[in-house]
């Protein structure tokens, strides 16, 4: 009897619990912003993160960088991009590409996203690199993109970037998107040494290699 109740109670949680969901998904239903039916100025944060995949994301990008005014402005398509999810041209002439991240609040964006988008800049014959995410970066990441001069959006930059655009003011937003990225190098002299910098050893690699010559 005692494992009959406790079956009954084990279903009763999980259809409250599909009714909780259920009831939560209809007030906040998932954003699909791949139709032409939107008016981007009411676009929030927090629609972005209900959107149901990182393609509404790439495709707000795609339209607001078109509504702030940029030239050469074009999404790539989903397969083979080469790790640019859309291009363009800045008020320098200068043409970027970016990679978009929509990730979880609690999902840092890693150092795969500054290797992809800064690999493929040749192959757009693009001289800058940018990557804009609904979360933070992991250290490492600020790191590399640091050493390669790429450009890194965070969520508080992306929300500034978008109560700029819904406010009307153009200039602030395209100032936050054309900033320089921070310098992890200290000089250009730095830049342009030829001293190599250390290398932090495997010494468990090297103590195996050895061990294996000496035999």
């Amino acid at each position: 009897m005692n494992y009959i109740v406790f079956l009954l109670i084990i279903f009763a949680i999980i259809v409250l619990s599909l009714a909780i969901l259920i009831l939560w998904r209809k007030q906040n239903p998932p954003i699909k912003l791949d139709t032409e039916h939107y008016d981007l100025r009411d676009i929030t944060i927090d629609d972005i993160d209900r959107m149901e995949d990182g393609s509404g994301f790439e495709m707000y990008l795609y339209r607001l960088l078109i509504e702030l005014g940029y030239s050469g402005v074009y999404k790539t398509m989903g397969s083979r991009d080469f790790g640019a999810d859309v291009v363009f041209t800045d008020s320098d002439g200068v043409r970027n590409v970016i990679q978009a991240k929509r990730y979880a609040i609690e999902n840092p964006v890693g150092i795969s996203a500054v290797q992809e988008v800064f690999s493929c800049m040749r192959y757009y014959k693009a001289k800058k690199a940018v990557v804009i995410a609904t979360t933070r970066f992991t250290d490492s990441c600020e790191t590399l993109a640091g050493i390669n001069y790429v450009k890194l959006i965070d969520r508080t930059d992306l929300v500034s970037i978008i109560e700029a655009f819904r406010a009307g003011d153009i200039f602030a937003a395209r100032k936050i998107i054309e900033t320089e990225p921070r310098r992890i190098l200290e000089s250009w002299s730095e830049a342009n040494s030829t001293e190599l910098h250390e290398v932090r050893k495997d010494y468990r690699a090297e103590k195996y290699v050895k061990k294996v010559m000496s035999k």
